[in-house]
């Protein structure tokens, strides 16, 4: 039961988070591609890479883990708004528009979660 509270909570700061930070990036960068899912969606890599590396050498609790890994991050990131964009861009003939968003979601959501995870065991280590 505690695993359920700790990730409810970890989602009630994870939505509004990405929110905020999808729309700051929409108006910062415009909305030629989908910036905002971009960011929001290589933040969490980033922060699950990096909490998964510290996991990995038993030095983060299932807690913490729960609370941030797949409360926060899990509604802080947006495969089906990744999924929307890329459909918005096909159907409006934007073929290699929509290949550059799969692409770069793809690519800098691996090399974040990546990095991030070796980063987590070098800290805990």
């Amino acid at each position: 039961m505690i695993t359920v509270l700790v990730v409810f909570i970890g989602g009630l700061a994870g939505a509004p988070t990405r929110w905020l930070v999808d729309s700051s990036v929409k108006k910062r960068f415009g909305s030629a591609l989908p910036w905002g899912t971009l960011t929001v969606n290589v933040l969490g890599s980033a922060i699950l890479g990096f909490l998964m590396g510290l996991s990995s050498v038993d030095a983060l609790s299932h807690t913490v883990l729960s609370l941030i890994g797949t409360g926060f991050c899990g509604a802080l990131t947006t495969f089906s708004t990744f999924s929307t964009d890329t459909y918005k861009l096909l159907t409006a003939g934007s073929t290699g528009k929509a290949l550059v968003n799969i692409g770069m979601n793809l690519v800098a959501g691996l090399a974040a979660v990546s990095l991030c995870y070796l980063l987590g065991r070098a800290v805990a280590g």
